[in-house]
């Protein structure tokens, strides 16, 4: 080691790697910590949109300005993944984790107190970029939090419980909005962010210190949160109008000069040197039948089935309790049988619930789609935190959060393309057959990742030993 090397180790300016902050015993507090932190930022996904009417009639704007509130915190969370990956790989945890969950929680209140739109969705754009912050560091925490035989229990948290809050945040969107009022809904996950600053200050060593990005690391950010807000915006428009369509090809020059440049080039050798790609893959395909699924579902019983919404809303929650039930047993069995064969396992489920949902065709009763929302959702649990442990244990020390930033990048991206590629084949085939053709579609997305995610990855033969794909030896 040089001197140099040692002297940052002195000060402590190396970031952790695997494995480092957990020293002679696990820390399953901080694993706690990037669940619960998981939870709420996907929660702020989708908890405001059952409150634009009221936050629309409450701050006097129209119903388009309302939109850019659920907007300004989505665009800046998917924009800013991958210059924040790369930013955090260079510092130390804790203090990014402890001031993105502090801004976090800020941007809260000052949503929660906005006199006007416009103040509204400057906290909301901040809320997003601490939001991105949080989503990059949850499974770095949680792999560096425990010892690598046990990286499949730990990763099964955040992997379920930040899905669970997507699902479920409309659910208690609307609890929340039917008894406190729409500002309440800003302001019920400081108390979570509190909790979470007392745990991290106290339970995870010090170490690393914060460092401002340089002008060439700030022109990359720009263009790729330009590139990645191009797109996700695009396919966010054209469920509405597919004229939009067009627009994300204006998303490909920024893009491709980001990964010509020396911010993208790094982030495209770490994939391709670790094998990671097909993974990547099959977590993009994942979501994209999870979230199809989930607009079809609720699409279908209500307007369709002359479903009620509590009825519809109560069917749809079968699929997170499914997923709740298999999450923590998926993370066990990785640990115990490697974490490749666990993923496989469970994204066959997941294809065989999503395609047992075509057939029942124009009979559908709430019964008959819950119990194959439940087995889709068994699959998704089980193939959660395997895949997200395949990741996270392939990734090169000192780039474990670009590695962190990119899955979460493929995750978000197939939440949004999802609903948008089900609304074009519901549209395509018509009003008869079309939210069976958007479940083909879902079912078809499912079934691609058991294939990306069987197939070994071909890394380069001195990876660390803990990128294989065998189930490594049980704790002593």
């Amino acid at each position: 080691m040089t001197d140099d090397a040692s002297g940052a180790e002195r000060r402590g300016d190396v970031p952790e790697r695997p494995g480092d902050a957990s020293g002679v015993h696990d820390r399953w507090l901080l694993v706690s910590v990037a669940g619960v932190l998981s939870f709420v930022a996907m929660l702020d996904m989708n908890i405001v949109n059952v409150a634009l009417a009221d936050i629309s009639e409450g701050l006097g704007v129209s119903a388009a300005a309302a939109q850019w509130v659920v907007l300004g915190y989505q665009l800046p969370v998917v924009a800013l993944l991958l210059p924040v990956g790369r930013w955090l790989d260079d510092m130390g945890v804790r203090p990014a984790l402890l001031a993105a969950t502090a801004g976090f929680g800020l941007c809260s209140a000052l949503a929660a107190a906005s006199p006007w739109a416009c103040w509204l969705i400057a906290a909301r754009i901040g809320q997003g970029a601490c939001g991105a912050v949080l989503f990059v560091l949850m499974p770095v925490l949680a792999v560096r939090s425990v010892r690598p035989e046990l990286r499949g229990r730990a990763m099964s948290v955040p992997a379920t419980l930040g899905p669970l809050g997507a699902v479920i945040g409309p659910a208690v969107g609307g609890l929340v909005l039917d008894h406190l009022g729409w500002r309440w809904i800003f302001l019920v996950k400081i108390p979570l962010c509190l909790v979470a600053l007392v745990v991290v200050w106290r339970a995870m060593p010090r170490s690393g210190r914060p460092r401002r990005p340089d002008r060439r690391s700030l022109v990359d950010a720009a263009l790729a949160a330009t590139g990645v807000t191009i797109l996700l915006l695009s396919l966010t428009l054209v469920s509405d109008a597919p004229a939009w369509l067009p627009l994300a090809l204006v998303a490909v020059p920024p893009l491709w000069w980001w990964l010509r440049g020396p911010g993208g080039r790094p982030v495209t050798d770490v994939l391709r040197a670790a094998g990671l790609l097909r993974v990547h893959g099959a977590v993009l395909a994942l979501a994209v039948g999870f979230a199809a699924m989930h607009y079809v579902v609720a699409l279908h019983l209500q307007h369709d089935e002359d479903v009620s919404a509590t009825t519809t809303g109560l069917t749809v929650l079968a699929f997170p309790l499914g997923m709740g039930l298999a999450g923590p047993l998926g993370g066990r069995l990785a640990d115990r049988y490697g974490a490749r064969p666990v993923a496989v396992a469970g994204a066959a489920l997941t294809a065989t619930g999503l395609l047992l949902l075509v057939l029942p065709g124009d009979g559908w009763s709430p019964p008959d789609v819950a119990w194959r929302l439940v087995l889709a959702g068994l699959g998704m649990g089980l193939t959660g935190g395997p895949t997200q442990a395949l990741v996270m244990g392939a990734a090169p020390p000192g780039r474990t959060a670009t590695v962190g930033s990119t899955v979460q990048l493929a995750r978000s991206l197939g939440f949004t393309l999802g609903p948008a590629l089900a609304t074009a084949a519901w549209r395509l085939t018509g009003p008869d057959g079309g939210a069976r053709t958007a479940l083909a579609l879902a079912a078809t997305a499912a079934c691609l990742a058991v294939p990306l995610l069987a197939l070994s990855a071909r890394g380069p033969a001195n990876l660390p030993e803990n990128v294989t794909d065998t189930a490594p030896a049980a704790p002593r």
